[in-house]
């Protein structure tokens, strides 16, 4: 067994959700429809990828090691967390340095649950007039989503569970764990 089927995160417990063969299945799509939709990247014209931190670290880092495209790869960082709720008030703390007019952007994102943060952060990034934006998420709470997304790449869609493990936390602790955990109920 690889996995254990119960963990704690401080006050909290969670069961197994996602393992590491279903995360390399979901990665190996993803990074396959995005070298295939981004071929002709070229070093003049690169795919500018922003990853979206904390959260998104480890899933970016697992997809980027795996495109044949030229790229760039950037961060930013939101917030609207607060304990296992969404906020719905987003504030930026990390901004984006480069110039990204009349680029072709991609966003990595490891879960989107209201999209409020999503559609705040794709506001202030159209200020910067890039050519377009898409959008890459690890995990998609289409039922919690409030908001009108067009996300290019859903590597799994769940339902409205809170989760912790693979660069996801919770109250700032978990992110290294190697699976994902939902919140046991």
């Amino acid at each position: 067994m690889d996995f254990i089927h119960t963990i704690k995160v401080k006050d909290k417990l969670f069961e197994y959700f996602i393992g590491e063969n279903e995360l390399n299945s979901i990665l190996r799509k993803l990074y396959d429809d995005i070298n295939n939709d981004y071929y002709n990247a070229t070093s003049e014209d690169p795919l500018i990828i922003i990853g979206v931190l904390n959260g998104a670290f480890m899933f970016l880092s697992d997809i980027i090691k795996n495109l044949e495209i030229h790229c760039e790869v950037h961060f930013i960082k939101v917030s609207s967390y607060i304990g296992t709720e969404s906020s719905g008030e987003v504030k930026k703390l990390i901004g984006l340095n480069e110039d990204i007019s009349n680029k072709k952007v991609l966003i990595i994102e490891d879960i989107i649950d209201t999209g409020k943060s999503m559609v705040n952060l794709i506001k202030e990034l159209n200020l910067l007039n890039p050519k377009n934006i898409d959008i890459c998420t690890l995990l998609y709470k289409k039922s919690k989503c409030v908001e009108d997304l067009n996300i290019k790449y859903i590597g799994k869609e769940i339902e409205d569970k809170f989760v912790v493990g693979y660069g996801m936390d919770y109250d700032k602790q978990g992110r290294n764990i190697k699976c994902i955990y939902k919140l046991f109920e």
